[in-house]
């Protein structure tokens, strides 16, 4: 698939003990299933050609002589097709058995791997038929009238990734194979598995599978036996699971009496990114630049593109899931409290200083202050509150930020800009019936000159209460709201702000007080810089002017974090908002993002310090490097093409 995606399978067959060619007939209808849906590479359970649980049977020349026969009949069913098909079957080496995985291609067989860790548990010991990888040489061996490789130590590759195998116990081995192969390029790990079940061990495989999937910044994709293998004395589930950098895709239906073909598209422009990042990863890699790795072409066939069918998260920055969204929360909220602590203590700052709008961003910074000197022991009435009416101050953002102030019990000092911007228009000769930027800007520096100089007066510090969606933007005015001497909202972008604000309202006992926050959350965003209409109703709606957050959240999120193309973006915009923007809408507002994004840099290259409070932040400092005047130039020109 384009756009970096990799369409893979899980398929979970029914199986009959010992019996290859109903095996084999099951394999191939999953792998009809498979092709037609745009599969590029579908991995069986463990052993599949001849079911798991043969046991002595394994001893047997027939079952061996079934099993290849029953491999050749696979290839020639797959001679005309593209998919890369991955099965299990025991192998004749070396004077012994192994337990391999053959991947397969178009009549070909591609490579084999063998288990490396061979279990002696109790309840199926393994090691009675198997020998491990590591027991024996590497080498080649006659399969099917093919010379084929037999290696653990090997990466295939295809137009669109790289990926390697290991079998079941492999992953849980304390350095698993996968580890290796990962560090030696492999994108993607396919585990060919014959879990058997107990109570617990589900939950528990998933997290090692995960934890691994993440570890690795790999794809991960399992399969293991289900329906059909014996029963004598343990049962199979058929688990089969899709992990993306630790992130589950998809998952089949554990005990399910039906075959099962588990798809799902993974990543691997998106893997590539966060291993480009991680430079522990790349270290890591370096000390294995001595270990052997045999390579593998697969046929160059790109796959059609077809509709991508993975959920793609509308909001990358909030958890979906209640709990997880609740302690993102308090996570947050706890990490600017210590910034602000550690920064009023070094600072040996006997108040701090704040503007108090009535909007989310000041209010979030106001709920950061009290929560800060409440961990102080000091009194909130060394928290300033400023609010500073302008000509476009609404009355219920003033009666808001009123009302909070006084709920939180702060000292609260009201300053009208009005007087002191009609004198600086005066001066400037600037005409306050044209409502341009001139006059906009004007009363956003006002605001902060009182903010600084009461600051100085009262030995504090400015808080500033700017969040991370308008420094993407530029949404600032230069050193106006732009400025502070701690910016506690620095990368905590819009959307996440309002889960926190109503987060904070839903945990405060203070009935009078969760109201205000409330009323601010419903509030329609604003810099309240151009006079409210006629009935009083804010006039100057930001979202109108520089588009939806969600949608810039969005963009921001997949640009900085992953890299992505305009294209790739668009193509996972329309996806995640299918439902709620039109094209036509987010072409145009990625357009703009990129533009501004780009031209307001500056803003950021100078932007006051602040805590980082998850994987994305715009500090000239740290996260975000860029200059001020790089070109925006190929960004905008592919938006074109959308």
């Amino acid at each position: 698939m384009n756009y970096g995606f990799v369409k893979v399978a899980a398929a979970v067959p029914s199986t009959k003990v010992g019996n290859p060619k109903y095996n084999v007939e099951q394999i191939e209808s999953l792998i009809l299933q498979a092709n037609s849906q745009g599969v590029e590479i579908v991995v069986f359970p463990e052993l599949s050609l001849t079911s798991y649980s043969c046991g002595d049977l394994f001893f047997q020349q027939l079952l061996l002589d079934e099993a290849e026969m029953g491999l050749i009949n696979l290839m020639n069913f797959m001679r005309s097709m593209n998919i890369i098909t991955i099965v299990g079957m025991p192998i004749s080496y070396q004077g012994g058995l192994m337990n391999c995985a053959a991947v397969v291609q178009k009549g070909r067989i591609l490579g084999l791997v063998p288990k490396t860790f061979v279990p002696n548990y109790k309840e199926f010991y393994e090691r009675r038929w198997f020998l491990g990888a590591n027991e024996v040489p590497e080498g080649h061996v006659l399969v099917c009238g093919q010379q084929v490789l037999l290696s653990p130590h090997q990466i295939f590759k295809t137009l669109s990734c790289r990926f390697g195998i290991e079998l079941c116990e492999d992953v849980w081995a304390p350095i698993p194979p996968s580890s290796t192969l990962a560090l030696r390029g492999a994108e993607l790990i396919f585990n060919l598995s014959a879990s058997t079940d107990a109570v617990g061990k589900d939950e528990y495989l998933e997290r090692l599978i995960a934890q691994q999937s993440a570890r690795l910044l790999s794809g991960y994709v399992y399969a293991s036996c289900g329906f059909g293998e014996s029963t004598q004395d343990v049962v199979f589930s058929g688990k089969a699971f899709i992990y993306e950098n630790g992130r589950l895709l998809n998952k089949g239906e554990r005990y399910s009496l039906d075959e099962q073909l588990v798809t799902s598209e993974i990543d691997v422009e998106y893997l590539r990114a966060e291993r480009r990042r991680n430079t522990t990863f790349n270290a890591n890699a370096a000390l294995l630049k001595d270990v052997v790795m045999h390579t593998s072409e697969a046929a160059s066939v790109m796959p059609e593109k077809q509709e991508l069918k993975r959920n793609v998260d509308p909001h990358p920055f909030i958890p979906a899931d209640d709990a997880a969204r609740d302690q993102r929360c308090e996570d947050i909220f706890a990490i600017q409290s210590e910034g602000l602590a550690k920064r009023i203590m070094h600072t040996n700052s006997e108040t701090v200083v704040l503007g108090i709008s009535g909007g989310l961003d000041s209010t979030l910074a106001l709920l950061v202050c009290a929560r800060t000197f409440d961990r102080l022991g000091k009194s909130r009435r060394g928290i300033i509150g400023i609010t500073m009416p302008g000509f476009g101050t609404s009355d219920r953002t003033y009666t808001n930020a009123i009302r909070l102030m006084q709920q939180m019990g702060i000292t609260i000092r009201e300053i009208s800009i009005k007087d002191a911007c009609l004198q600086h228009f005066k001066d400037i000769g600037h005409d306050p019936d044209v409502h341009d930027v001139t006059y906009e800007n004007s009363q956003a520096r006002e605001r902060t000159q009182i903010l600084m100089d009461a600051a100085n007066q009262m030995n504090g510090l400015v808080v500033g209460t700017g969040d991370l969606s308008e420094l993407a933007l530029g949404w600032a005015t230069y050193n106006g709201d732009h400025m502070s001497m701690y910016a506690v909202n620095a990368s905590v972008p819009k959307t996440l702000i309002q889960h926190i604000v109503r987060w904070a309202a839903y945990h405060t006992e203070e009935e009078t007080t969760r109201d205000t926050l409330l009323d601010i959350l419903g509030t329609p965003i604003s810099p309240e810089l151009i006079p409210a209409d006629e009935q009083g109703n804010i006039k100057q709606k930001t979202e109108d002017l520089v588009g939806p957050y969600e949608l810039h959240d969005f963009f921001l999120y997949h640009t900085v974090r992953n890299g992505f193309h305009p294209r790739k973006v668009y193509l996972l915009a329309v996806k995640a908002f299918a439902n709620i923007y039109s094209e036509e809408t987010i072409k145009h507002w990625i357009s703009i993002f990129y533009r501004r994004f780009f031209n307001q840099q500056f803003k950021r290259s100078c932007m006051p310090d602040g805590p980082k409070v998850g994987s994305i932040a715009l500090s000239p400092r740290g996260d975000w490097r860029m200059p001020s005047d790089a070109s925006s130039e190929a960004w905008l020109e592919e938006c074109k093409t959308l």
